[in-house]
């Protein structure tokens, strides 16, 4: 398939993890009846829990998680392609920030554990630890799927180019970038970057973002976006819960990438330092 329609889900997930699910799902309807066969949902789609604390009793096994259940059975009952941008699982007493590409009959495809952590201090004064609670992922992943082959990342992943070019190295023609990426620094960089990774591969990037207040002084950006290889824009998702969707053609992977050939014309090299 070279043609298809992709729809990525935004959404602003709170501390009800059944009322997170189901809100998602009815924004998965809305996908699919505007065409889309590869639906892409943001990071920790099913809960938001800005107390570190509090995480681990609120995760469970991929066999537990209700999320997934549910999303599981949204792509099988509508037949599509599906992104869940992670979910927080918990396998053998670890907790993994874990994406899942699921295939139309709901099996899952693919799994990526978000490689790097986002430990940071913010100079408003926000906060974020992520490795006091998450276990950091090993291997990159791309997955051949109908639509297209995908690889996969996950929100602070975009920070760090390299492995977008491994992806791209390795095949991919369409990227994700699941987020909940913060008010401050989705203001900053969100756009550039997600771009910009874009422009580097020569592939589609679709990079679905939460938005608005989560809970405490939880803020993400929104803006989920749709990225042709060029660079180009194809989709915002603004500030507020929605979908937005795109047509993508494949062979304007090709037409990028032959356009100006970064990944055949790249070099091994070694460092200096004087």
């Amino acid at each position: 398939m070279t043609d298809f329609r992709v729809a990525c889900v935004q959404n602003t997930a709170g501390r009800d993890v059944q009322a997170n699910v189901d809100r998602v799902c009815e924004q998965i309807d809305t996908a699919v009846a505007g065409g889309a066969t590869l639906v892409a949902l943001p990071e920790t789609v099913g809960l938001i829990e800005p107390v570190n604390e509090r995480i681990p009793p609120a995760t469970f096994s991929e066999e537990d998680d209700i999320g997934l259940a549910a999303f599981r059975a949204k792509a099988r009952e509508h037949g599509v392609t599906m992104l869940v941008g992670s979910q927080l699982i918990r396998e053998h007493e670890q907790i993994y920030n874990r994406s899942f590409v699921l295939d139309d009959a709901g099996e899952i495809r693919a799994r990526y554990d978000k490689l790097h952590m986002f430990d940071i201090q913010l100079q408003n004064g926000e906060a974020y630890l992520e490795s006091e609670f998450i276990t950091p992922g090993k291997r990159a992943v791309v997955v051949e799927m109908p639509q297209a082959r995908i690889g996969l990342s996950v929100c602070y992943d975009l920070r760090f180019g390299a492995l977008y070019r491994a992806l791209a190295q390795a095949g991919a023609e369409l990227i994700t970038i699941p987020a909940a990426f913060t008010q401050t620094t989705g203001q900053a960089h969100w756009h550039t970057l997600v771009r910009a990774r874009a422009i580097e591969t020569g592939a589609f990037v679709v990079a679905p973002n939460q938005c608005g207040h989560h809970a405490d002084k939880r803020y993400s950006y929104g803006h989920s976006l749709i990225i042709d290889p060029w660079g180009e824009i194809l989709a915002d998702g603004g500030a507020e819960p929605g979908v937005i969707f795109a047509d993508i053609d494949l062979a304007r992977v090709a037409r990028a990438r032959s356009r100006i050939p970064v990944l055949q014309n790249e070099r091994p090299f070694t460092l200096e330092q004087l």
